[in-house]
């Protein structure tokens, strides 16, 4: 085996009610925990989500109420998965943006102390997504099915760039095709939580991505408007959110003795 592993490392897939990451649930989970002597365990749970699973992610996962009913719910089996994966790095496909903030959104609620700092996380998707070709040339080949002649000409890349994105808006009926939900949709941004609420700044400092205080530092507006930061744990974020804030009000008063 060629990965190497200097702790336990567990895969782990999430099958749920959906894919807002505040307010569905997990009602499946599968960890594969594989060891650095090569040895594996694998362990599977369904789960009652305690609300509805709508039919359209029943018709994806094949999972029904009926099929939850009476398992046990993610509380009370978050000791046992907490207790799998608390000593190893973690593994999944697209899970640094969804599997790992919904877990850990499951683990919060559960009353377990969830956090990702000593954990490394491996996404294979994103592995994928930059080892496999993603040049112009490829795109152009893809989308428009025609060979990219004197590409890095300026005029032919510029040509080929607006015909593929004419080809992916007709290849891709829910891409919208204004050009502010575009821009926002190709966008790609470090954020200090997982949903995207908090971001860094050119110093790498937490800052607000939304509201008001879009753009401020969260340590200014903590310190001039205390308010906003009690009105958000009472509002509807992530609880993972709420933990990164916590985390930068204590920091900011240790800062200060």
């Amino acid at each position: 085996m060629k990965l190497q592993l200097h702790k336990p490392i567990c895969f782990f897939d999430l099958e749920t009610t959906g894919i807002n990451v505040t307010k569905d649930r997990i009602v499946e989970i599968a960890v594969l925990k594989v060891f650095p002597n090569g040895n594996k365990e694998s362990h599977t749970w369904r789960v009652n989500p305690e609300m509805p699973i709508p039919k359209e992610a029943s018709d994806i996962h094949g999972i029904t109420n009926e099929m939850v009913a009476n398992e046990p719910t993610f509380s009370e089996l978050a000791p046992k998965i907490y207790a799998l994966i608390k000593d190893s790095d973690l593994g999944g496909f697209n899970s640094n943006r969804f599997d790992i903030p919904l877990l850990a959104e499951e683990m919060l609620r559960a009353g377990m102390d969830f956090d990702l700092k000593k954990n490394l996380a491996v996404d294979v998707q994103t592995i994928f997504h930059k080892k496999e070709k993603r040049t112009l040339e490829a795109a152009y080949q893809f989308y428009c099915d025609k060979e990219l002649k004197n590409a890095h000409s300026a005029l032919a890349d510029t040509q080929a760039t607006f015909e593929v994105l004419l080809a992916q808006l007709e290849k891709y009926d829910d891409l919208q095709t204004d050009v502010k939900s575009l821009a926002e949709f190709s966008s790609h941004r470090s954020f200090a939580d997982f949903a995207g609420f908090i971001g860094y700044n050119k110093n790498e400092e937490e800052v607000f991505l939304f509201g008001k205080h879009k753009g401020v530092k969260v340590e200014d507006v903590m310190e001039k408007e205390p308010g906003y930061f009690g009105w958000i744990l009472n509002a509807d974020f992530p609880l993972y959110t709420k933990k990164v804030l916590t985390a930068i009000k204590l920091r900011k008063l240790n800062t200060k003795q």
